[in-house]
């Protein structure tokens, strides 16, 4: 029985998920869509879960986008769905984009490790990440209009919010792949290591983070969603708004009160 497209594993308050074609560079078919999808709700879900990792199989490619000779002509209308996973994204679009993460925010961080190149639809999923390590060998790219297509993981709104305008807009509009190297200079990704750093880094980050009052990190995520795009004097009654739930939480009791008695914060998410 074949491998599924993809891995998904919870270890210590850290949820793995790797996307698992490396025959076809991790293309995305739908049934690495939908699993993507239920993956991102068991991760959203399960509060034992304080952070994801985000990674590919092999040391080729983190995700080619979407696979171009299966999944683009099903959903077309040019093939027949072949299984039930074609099926489902027929029957549910949407799944597709809750995949990707476009419109569908978990707000526990999620770390991407990128451990190879990375193109068209997987370097839109990267821009639904808090945190981007990558490979030094990897390039990355917006390429659909190589292809003619328009790239509808969100990158068209959230690219140019993410590195400056002229920048974002060169990506876009050339589909041409830039360096690990240059995504750093251009602050789209944290940090640059040799491939077989990139996932113990991640874990390493994510060990941190896991250690943090989950009530605090994921309200400070939400906290900046909810901001993105307000005027700051509406972005700032958010901050407060969500803020104040969490200053009166046990975790917010807990902290303190460990660091005064010098020993680790036991947080209960509550």
């Amino acid at each position: 029985m074949s491998e599924p497209a993809v891995v998904y594993e919870k270890k210590e308050g850290v949820a793995l998920v790797r996307m698992n074609r490396p025959q076809v560079r991790n293309a995305m078919n739908a049934e690495m869509l939908c699993r993507l999808s239920d993956a991102w709700q068991d991760v959203s879900d399960d509060p034992e879960v304080r952070c994801a990792i985000l990674t590919g199989t092999g040391d080729e490619a983190f995700c080619a986008g979407a696979d171009l000779g299966d999944f683009i002509p099903m959903m077309q209308g040019f093939k027949p769905p072949k299984d039930e996973w074609d099926e489902r994204a027929k029957a549910d679009p949407g799944i597709i984009f809750k995949g990707l993460l476009r419109g569908f925010d978990v707000m526990k961080p999620i770390i991407a490790a990128v451990n190879g190149h990375s193109y068209a639809g997987g370097t839109e999923i990267l821009q639904a990440t808090d945190i981007r390590i990558v490979a030094d060998e990897a390039r990355l790219a917006i390429s659909e209009v190589k292809r003619s297509l328009f790239p509808m993981g969100g990158s068209t709104v959230r690219l140019v919010r993410q590195i400056p305008w002229a920048i974002a807009m060169e990506i876009l509009l050339t589909g041409e792949p830039i360096t690990a190297q240059e995504a750093h200079r251009i602050g789209f990704v944290n940090r640059v290591v040799p491939r077989s750093r990139v996932l113990p880094e991640a874990m390493r980050v994510a060990g941190i983070l896991a250690e943090n009052g989950p009530l605090a990190v994921q309200a400070v995520k939400k906290a900046v969603l909810a901001g993105s795009g307000l005027s700051i004097e509406a972005a700032l009654g958010k901050e407060m708004e969500i803020g104040i739930s969490v200053s009166a939480s046990e975790d917010a009791r807990e902290g303190p009160r460990a660091f005064k008695e010098k020993r680790k914060a036991v947080y209960k998410g509550r």
